[in-house]
């Protein structure tokens, strides 16, 4: 919500060009209770972009898992999303599939996506979980979509956000650290199982990660190290 100086400054004009344009009928103020004028965001956009329209805002869905290996995963997230849809009436006009990881802020999609929520081309969001957006910093990309106008709805499906994907996540950030800090396996998976929480089924779930992932035992000091397939595994798309 801007006052009439606030939304003057955000269109870059003078608060008695706003005034006329008020007068002439090119733009309505709205009014609090004790008569003062203010504006919003889609008023701002009117200025700025001629044509916006925010009742033509689009729907959108956006579901996302994170390696190629999950297809089954995302096929059943898109199938509860729609039960959900259709559960709160939601008419969803564009339905976004992406794979990649949940720690890595530069999926195409995903950055598509938010340039139209900043645009204002999107008036609703829905995902299934918070994280299907990114792994962190929810609540940053909540306050952007809100300067655009957009409701980030959440499913909270929390069994369409598996700790081993988590697990994966900060295993993965961890172990490009650690390796460049020269650390071995034993200090990687213990900084997943400590950022995890420590819970007793994320640490299994760390154990089977770290299985799946070729860790090799036996070095000189007794710990067990980093097989040499395992920093290979982890690439940029990983993250």
């Amino acid at each position: 919500m801007y006052r009439i100086g606030e939304f003057a400054e955000r269109v870059g004009r003078s608060v008695s060009t706003v005034r006329r344009w008020e007068a002439e009928g090119r733009i309505a103020a709205r009014r609090l209770p004790s008569g003062q004028r203010y504006f919003d965001d889609s008023d701002v956009r009117r200025v700025l972009q001629p044509g916006f329209d925010a009742d033509r805002r689009k729907v959108v869905v956006y579901c996302r898992v994170s390696s190629p290996g999950q297809k089954a995963d995302l096929a059943s997230q898109v199938a509860a999303m729609q039960q959900f849809c259709l559960a709160r009436g939601l008419a969803v006009d564009e339905w976004i599939s992406e794979v990649g990881g949940g720690m890595n802020l530069r999926r195409k999609k995903f950055l598509a996506l938010m340039d139209a929520v900043d645009r204002g081309e999107v008036g609703t969001l829905a995902v299934a979980h918070k994280d299907r957006l990114a792994r962190f910093g929810f609540d940053f990309l909540e306050h952007v979509a809100a300067r655009g106008g957009c409701e980030i709805v959440v499913a909270n499906h929390e069994s369409l956000s598996p700790q081993l994907e988590l697990v994966e996540d900060l295993l993965a950030g961890s172990l490009r650290c650690r390796d460049a800090a020269g650390h071995g396996g034993d200090e990687v998976v213990g900084a997943a199982v400590r950022a995890s929480g420590g819970a007793g089924d994320v640490g299994l779930a760390v154990g089977a990660v770290v299985a799946d992932r070729g860790v090799t035992q036996g070095r000189e000091d007794g710990g067990s190290g980093a097989g040499p397939g395992l920093v290979e595994i982890f690439t940029e798309s990983d993250v």
